[in-house]
């Protein structure tokens, strides 16, 4: 099947991934764009979720808990974090936008006894990875120091020029500490939005191989393999990964045909 999903220049669904349309067992996805004064309604069902305001302001109610006027950002592109809202499984969710706004759903299976709760820009880690061509510009929404039953949620700014998800690695492996099984879901956006960037998913053996020219919107997914990204001159690149599995743990092994370039 094919990894990439296109995003929708128009109207209020951008894109959207189900454990279904995807063919695996974890990740959920879906983004949206709304007007002023637009709601949008859904249960979280047998699904817990990260709701990432991406730009604008809204208010979310989660069942009982009511979280008013969230989001500072008019760009993903801005140097701050996102206001985010977890929202547990079994609840009844409102969004409700006071300005033109865009919001992601990260969604996995729950089953726990969470709690829903805001997550500030001020409770998420910032930190610069990588070197030289190869640094890019993480936040951390979601990790795995944080509770959730199983969801990972992160962000990363790639400048222009630049690599990411470099060296080339993976997490296709139930074998902890060395590595963990993890779906992920790419959600690109360019700066000038006209632009593109490129991510290959591949294995070992290339029984899966496909390399994709990403767009504004467009959503790329990593059932399995390795998943570099490269952000031409000129564009800058932002993605927000949702990442989820059996264990909530991150651990991933480098290609080795690349991992040279760490030692230098």
């Amino acid at each position: 099947m094919r990894l990439l999903v296109k995003g929708q220049p128009q109207g209020r669904e951008i894109v959207s991934v189900t454990p279904q349309s995807a063919n695996w067992n974890f990740v959920g996805f879906a983004a949206y764009r709304l007007a002023a004064e637009e709601r949008i309604r859904f249960d979280s069902a047998e699904r817990e979720v990260c709701i990432v305001v991406l730009r604008g302001v809204v208010s979310v109610q989660a069942g009982d808990d009511v979280w008013k006027e969230i989001g500072e950002r008019d760009s993903v592109f801005e140097e701050m974090s996102p206001y985010s809202v977890y929202v547990p499984h079994h609840h009844a969710v409102t969004i409700s936008a006071h300005k033109e706004a865009e919001i992601a759903l990260c969604s996995a299976p729950g089953n726990g006894d969470l709690s829903g709760r805001l997550i500030e820009p001020g409770m998420t880690r910032r930190s610069i990875r990588g070197q030289g061509s190869n640094t890019r510009y993480v936040c951390d929404i979601l990790p795995q120091t944080e509770p959730a039953d199983h969801l990972l949620v992160v962000e990363v700014v790639t400048p222009g020029g630049h690599s990411s998800s470099y060296p080339p690695h993976k997490h296709d492996t139930d074998n902890l500490p060395q590595e963990s099984f993890l779906e992920e879901t790419y959600y690109h956006r360019l700066n000038p939005p006209q632009g593109f960037a490129f991510q290959r998913v591949y294995t070992d053996d290339r029984s899966l191989d496909e390399a994709m020219a990403v767009e504004n919107h467009d959503v790329v997914m990593v059932p399995r393999g390795y998943h570099p990204v490269v952000a031409p001159h000129g564009y800058d690149n932002y993605y927000l990964n949702v990442m989820a599995g059996p264990k909530r743990e991150w651990y991933f092994k480098n290609d080795p045909a690349h991992e040279w370039m760490l030692q230098r």
